[in-house]
């Protein structure tokens, strides 16, 4: 369970994990290291996402959701955004969620406020506010970032629970 007071840490020894899935029933998966979603079919195998929260809350927008850092694991990776051009984007790199976790301060290019409604979740760039993590809506395609909130692209997750 999150250990949460106003104004303290929030601790975690572990991510959770949870497979990610839009309304059309589309998971994600790592393809040739590029995030995807695709159809869920019975040979499909969603990549295990991992989420921390952010342990340093004050030094964060407020009301935004909650920030989490997310991941991969197996084979470890770190989901951020950066700036190619004039384009925020979304991207992957190697390394364990858990070295995010334990910065002293907010790695704000690696989270994403995470507001739910219903069994429903969006995850908005910290580093990139406006710009959410979205899917076309059909077929398989690269996860990307828009500002087109829950339009045009998918944005909304669902979260399905590991065991």
């Amino acid at each position: 369970m999150l250990a949460t007071d106003q104004g303290r840490q929030l601790s975690r020894e572990t991510p959770w994990l949870r497979h990610m899935q839009d309304l059309s029933s589309r998971v994600w998966v790592l393809h040739n290291d590029i995030l995807t979603a695709v159809p869920r079919k019975e040979q499909t195998v969603p990549v295990t996402v991992t989420l921390l929260p952010c342990q340093y809350l004050e030094t964060l927008e407020k009301g935004r959701g909650d920030p989490m850092y997310l991941g991969l694991s197996k084979p470890e990776r770190c989901l951020f955004c950066t700036k190619e051009g004039e384009q925020p984007v979304l991207r992957l790199k190697e390394g364990d969620i858990m070295e995010l976790y334990r910065q002293r301060e907010p790695v704000k290019a690696s989270l994403f406020y995470q507001n739910k409604s219903g069994t429903t979740s969006t995850f908005e760039s910290a580093a990139f506010p406006g710009w959410f993590i979205a899917v076309c809506s059909k077929g398989s395609c690269p996860l990307f970032l828009t500002q087109e909130l829950g339009k045009t692209h998918i944005t909304d997750f669902e979260m399905i629970m590991v065991h």
